[in-house]
């Protein structure tokens, strides 16, 4: 069974453009896998666990090959348990919009604590820095209020998605794929939302993923 991870990082549900156009990629990607698995990370939805001295000291202790203290191993665990989450996940998809040419706090505290050595990265002197989260997805819904792709006179300032391609791509997801959708103000706001809609529906044709028949 394919499992998408719908990682939502705008609080404003219905009325959000970057939620609406991943809710149209699922719908879509839904036609093509009848038995997809939806979880969904609602970034918004109950307090993400700090990433306090505790949780700092085990990644260091992990990094050094050092033991835990009792503090640390909770520390640690929690941070696993949401690594475990993309792991069983085929499809990232992340929905964002962008606040001040970046991404929301809520969002950056999650790639804080997902991106984290011996889980989502590893180190060896000989190759460097490489990820671990391989054989994955990622597709970005992005929304923001003008238009910042590439070859646009506003690239220069989008650090949402440079900063999201980069951070997928340093835990190892490097096969990824944007949805925007960036409306010049409200009257462009319902045909941008089209626009994305049917770019989620082509998007869900060509994704290719592993065959689950024998699930």
């Amino acid at each position: 069974m394919p499992r998408v991870l719908h990682i939502e990082a705008s609080p404003r549900k219905a009325r959000s453009h970057s939620s609406f156009a991943a809710q149209s990629f699922i719908e879509a990607f839904r036609q093509h896998h009848s038995a997809l698995f939806v979880d969904h990370l609602d970034l918004w939805a109950k307090p993400l666990a700090e990433f306090d001295q505790a949780a700092l000291d085990a990644k260091y202790a992990v990094m050094s090959g050092a033991n835990l203290s009792a503090p640390q191993k909770t520390a640690w665990a929690d941070i696993e348990k949401m690594v475990d989450r993309i792991k069983a996940a085929d499809v990232l998809l992340i929905s964002t919009p962008m606040w001040n040419f970046s991404i929301p706090y809520k969002l950056k505290h999650y790639l804080d604590l997902i991106m984290q050595p011996g889980l989502s990265f590893g180190f060896e002197a000989s190759r460097g820095y490489y990820g671990l989260l391989k054989d994955k997805v990622a597709v970005l819904a992005l929304a923001s209020m003008g238009d910042y792709a590439v070859g646009t006179p506003s690239e220069a300032v989008d650090f949402q998605s440079k900063y999201l391609h980069f951070a997928l791509n340093f835990i190892g997801v490097t096969e990824r794929f944007e949805l925007r959708v960036a409306p010049s103000g409200p009257d462009h706001a319902e045909a941008s939302r089209t626009a994305a809609s049917d770019a989620a529906k082509q998007l869900a044709k060509s994704i290719t993923l592993p065959d689950f028949s024998a699930d």
